[in-house]
């Protein structure tokens, strides 16, 4: 069976999907997209329920394997084509790879999850203006420990890109979007440079005018 078929991701356009598609295109791994349209609650059909319990996105299906969650897809790809060297082979540059990997979900990431549940995500009645203020202060400082790991580096884990650089890039994009990088030039500096890659996706906002307005 040819990986046309055998490989799928479920996305949906602006969301961190982007990360999976990112590390599939520069893979090459030809792939079949299903787009999931989040906006018309096609995430909660019961079809898409059966891939993912959770209805959420991405999804990768991999001939018998249902992945979810971007950063374990993403690791995944790069442990199944070693050839591409997207994960470093000894053990202490790996570990750099997973650090990254780890600071962008968890220090960068949830602040931003954060806003978007409390700016646009949650009825209007639920949020809660405080902890968007909150979640700006918590990512402000952790931000500018990238900046400064950033300043005189190509990459941010050894001398080559890795997956960290494309999950990395996408979650600054995201904080980009929410108008958080300011002050903050090499971390502009990166995401630009980053998707001036040629097998880059479309940024976030690119993403989002791609979406079937109906």
């Amino acid at each position: 069976m040819s990986s046309e078929v055998d490989v799928k991701l479920y996305e949906f356009a602006p969301t961190r999907s982007i990360r999976v598609r990112w590390t599939l295109q520069e893979i090459g791994v030809p792939f079949e997209s299903v787009s999931i349209d989040m906006h018309f609650n096609e995430h909660r059909s019961a079809e898409f329920l059966k891939i993912n319990p959770a209805a959420k996105l991405p999804v990768l299906v991999d001939d018998d394997l249902v992945l979810t969650e971007s950063i374990a897809i993403v690791l995944y790809l790069a442990e199944k084509y070693r050839e591409k060297q997207f994960l470093p082979v000894r053990p202490n540059e790996r570990a750099q790879v997973y650090r990254w990997l780890l600071f962008a979900a968890t220090e960068l990431e949830q602040p931003l999850w954060r806003i978007s549940k409390h700016t646009a995500l949650y009825p209007k009645n639920r949020r809660l203006t405080a902890d968007t203020a909150l979640a700006r202060e918590d990512f402000a400082p952790m931000a500018r420990v990238l900046e400064a790991h950033l300043a005189e580096r190509t990459f941010v884990a050894g001398e080559a890109v890795t997956i960290a650089d494309f999950v990395l890039a996408y979650t600054l994009d995201w904080a980009n979007e929410a108008q958080m990088l300011a002050d903050l030039p090499c971390l502009q500096d990166y995401v630009e440079r980053m998707y001036q890659r040629p097998h880059a996706p479309p940024r976030i906002a690119a993403a989002f005018a791609s979406l079937d307005p109906r």
